[in-house]
């Protein structure tokens, strides 16, 4: 008897539009894609495979629970009707007592009244693309005539905010706003976001090298411990940033829900404005070609020996600096597309950014304990901050006060009948 391959659930990162957009930045991935298809007169998404990318991929789940994710290149490009009728075609086909979702990845510079209204009255989940306060976010996120587009993203944010869209930032993270993380940090939450995430921009030129414009290992791992630093004392509960939510996810003891951080992969398919599917966004390319839509079922190939090894070689060719890493449980060696440096002791197959990923996870360890022990206790995450505050104002102490001297923390008390008494230090 066959075995049934099938993922649960899988999730297919849809490009109606292709590699077209209307933004021309640096450290984009996407849009020398186009390459791929050179006759292409129209990278457009036509009505006939939309209706038949919709069935399929609803047709294909085994859960109840189905999100689309639409990106590009830039999806708005396709104009607001498109998305209209791909709702039209999801309500169609959907089965009884089935939720549908939709995720929309935009740089915001087109969205206007009709978009918000749009993705308010049908529950869209927007991600808009910004990379921190407009001296950085310019630096490699331009129009075609090289013009600065941060002004028009916030346009667009703007839209968002005022007709109430829920939203998330996503922020790629380079060499250059990577030396800032508390202005961005501080700038996001200033426009009122409260979901972030931090993308990596890793520029791959073969052998360890890769572009300046990519983020180092370390810096990285810096950025991510100084806006950490800052959250656990201040933000828990109210600013959700998604590498911190997978982390506690790891340390409660589940498996971690984002893909690069998870055992095995290949349950993240991508698909092209002409139906070709791809083994990932980050391998749209042909040696990871699966097929098309319209000549062979989705389902087929998501089940695919070829799909199941691409997932699990991830872990099947993790090096053994990895299997004995302390934070392999959280890491599980990162995104395989980043994986092309070796180990210390000259195995392939490291992470790129595995030194950042080793700081910052370690740094994170004693208060996702804490944060851990609140919640299995039955109280919320946000009860470890004042603790947290107080071992910050321990380590800001100077070595100079005394025992008996007033305490910095401003409490009146002496150092020794307040935060010195806390310390636990006699």
């Amino acid at each position: 008897m066959k075995q049934n391959m099938m993922p649960q659930a899988f999730h297919v990162m849809t490009k109606p539009i292709g590699p077209i957009c209307n933004l021309d930045c640096e450290y984009c991935f996407y849009l020398d894609k186009e390459k791929l298809y050179p006759n292409t007169q129209s990278f457009r998404m036509t009505d006939e495979l939309l209706e038949n990318y919709v069935r399929q991929y609803i047709e294909a789940q085994q859960i109840n629970e189905v999100t689309f994710a639409w990106q590009g290149g830039e999806p708005t490009l396709m104009g607001v009707d498109f998305f209209r009728r791909a709702v039209e075609y999801q309500y169609k086909y959907r089965r009884p007592g089935m939720r549908i979702q939709n995720t929309f990845q935009t740089n915001a510079t087109l969205i206007d009244d009709e978009w918000a209204t749009f993705f308010k009255r049908n529950n869209f989940l927007i991600g808009v693309s910004i990379d921190g306060p407009p001296e950085l976010h310019d630096k490699y996120r331009y129009d075609k005539r090289g013009r600065p587009s941060s002004d028009a993203v916030i346009r667009g944010l703007e839209f968002l905010q005022k007709h109430e869209v829920d939203y998330n930032i996503l922020c790629v993270l380079n060499d250059y706003n990577g030396d800032f993380p508390l202005e961005v940090y501080r700038y996001f939450k200033a426009l009122g976001a409260q979901f972030l995430q931090f993308i990596p921009a890793v520029e791959h030129l073969g052998g360890k090298n890769v572009t300046d414009r990519s983020i180092r290992a370390r810096q990285y791992g810096q950025f991510l411990c100084a806006i950490f630093d800052e959250w656990v004392v201040n933000d828990i509960g109210k600013i959700f940033v998604q590498i911190f939510d997978i982390s506690l996810e790891a340390w409660l003891g589940y498996p971690p829900s984002l893909c690069i951080f998870s055992e095995t992969c290949g349950n993240a398919m991508a698909i092209e404005h002409n139906g070709d599917l791809y083994s990932c966004d980050h391998y749209v390319d042909p040696n990871y070609y699966l097929g098309n839509i319209m000549e062979t079922p989705l389902k087929e190939m998501v089940e695919s020996p070829f799909q199941r090894k691409f997932g699990t070689d991830k872990k099947d060719t993790l090096p053994q600096y990895c299997r004995e890493c302390e934070v392999r449980f959280v890491c599980h060696g990162g995104c395989p597309k980043n994986r092309f440096i070796k180990t210390p002791a000259g195995e392939e197959g490291l992470n790129y950014l595995c030194a950042g990923y080793k700081m910052f996870f370690n740094h994170i360890d004693q208060p996702m304990k804490l944060m851990c022990a609140a919640i299995q206790a039955g109280r919320p995450a946000d009860s470890i901050m004042p603790l947290m505050r107080q071992k910050k104002q321990q380590q800001q102490v100077p070595q100079r006060v005394g025992r008996n001297s007033p305490c910095p923390c401003g409490s009146g008390k002496k150092y020794k009948q307040c935060c010195l008494k806390k310390t636990g230090i006699s």
